[in-house]
């Protein structure tokens, strides 16, 4: 068997038993083929020292610390793989060290920023002037995405039947086909209620199976379309539109769940993290907020000044 050959089958090993998205293995085949240019034995055959030597190159490319340790996994994966199907008696990765890299904070928003843009939202819903159709659209959006902390690509490719069983939780399909409960509040299921009618009178939509209908070749809205609409709510509620994104929202759902008392594991839950090492960027609120609560709380705190 090729080594491209062999690549090609891990890319359907990881498809069909791992359930990854089409996005993940495009970024496995690219992390692999670049890899595979470099090796001059080919990619199946490389040893230690030339992965090694391989690594190392990749700084003085301009790679980062992240992307380093992303090829380095997905290598990994390569080769766990190779062993498994007896292509190979050894992995060649074994022995390598991950390169080192800085947990950076995820930008978030504030309790009341977060109000502010879904406020805007709201009101530009209610206005009849504009375009009101795609005002309702955006209400939605952001009510649901602020509610349930969902992934953008989770978000705009909802089902329709979220809205018509106008339940306080659904079920979304995420990472590795993975389902898990997400909860709605109050707001986000009349907003839901508010765009679904304004959808179904438009005919063609309608018939969509997706909430958030589209004539893209998905069939649903594009996740840049609606982070573009998203910044210009946001500078409309007097925010910095840099400041802003779908991500942003979803980590500002989880900060906000942790500084008002939740539990980090539950977290993980509703985002969706396969490992709670992921959820524990978050750990600088619980940190914050152990500190206040002792402040607050402890005899012999520091009354207020």
């Amino acid at each position: 068997m090729s080594g491209a050959a062999r690549i090609e089958a891990f890319l359907e090993m990881m498809g069909v038993e791992r359930g990854a998205s089409d996005n993940t293995l495009a970024g496995y085949r690219r992390d692999l083929e670049d890899a595979s240019e470099a090796m001059k034995g080919g990619l199946a055959n490389a040893g230690t020292n030339e992965i090694r030597a391989y690594l190392g190159s990749l700084a003085s490319r301009g790679f980062a610390a992240s992307s380093q340790a992303r090829k380095l996994s997905a290598l990994r994966q390569f080769y766990k793989f190779l062993y498994a199907e007896n292509l190979r008696a050894d992995d060649p990765t074994g022995p390598l060290d991950s390169p080192k890299r800085d947990r950076s904070l995820p930008k978030t928003m504030s309790e009341s920023e977060t109000g502010r843009l879904l406020n805007r939202a709201a009101v530009e819903a209610e206005q009849q002037e504009g375009d009101l159709f795609a005002a309702k659209r955006m209400h939605a959006l952001v009510e649901v995405l602020y509610a349930t902390g969902l992934r953008v690509s989770e978000l705009v490719s909802l089902p329709v039947t979220v809205a018509l069983r106008d339940d306080r939780f659904f079920v979304v399909r995420g990472k590795g086909n993975k389902e898990r409960m997400v909860p709605l509040s109050p707001k986000a299921r009349e907003a839901m209620r508010n765009w679904l009618a304004a959808r179904n009178e438009n005919e063609a939509l309608a018939k969509s199976p997706y909430l958030f209908p589209s004539g893209s070749e998905s069939g649903y809205l594009p996740r840049q379309v609606f982070a573009r609409d998203l910044k210009g709510l946001a500078a409309r509620a007097g925010i910095s539109a840099a400041k802003v994104s779908p991500h942003v929202l979803r980590h500002a759902f989880a900060s906000h769940l942790l500084q008002n008392g939740a539990d980090l594991r539950a977290v993980q839950q509703l985002l969706g993290h396969a490992d709670i090492s992921t959820t524990q960027i978050y750990t600088h609120v619980l940190q914050e907020r152990l500190v206040r609560l002792v402040n607050d709380h402890h005899p012999l705190a520091d009354p207020p000044s």
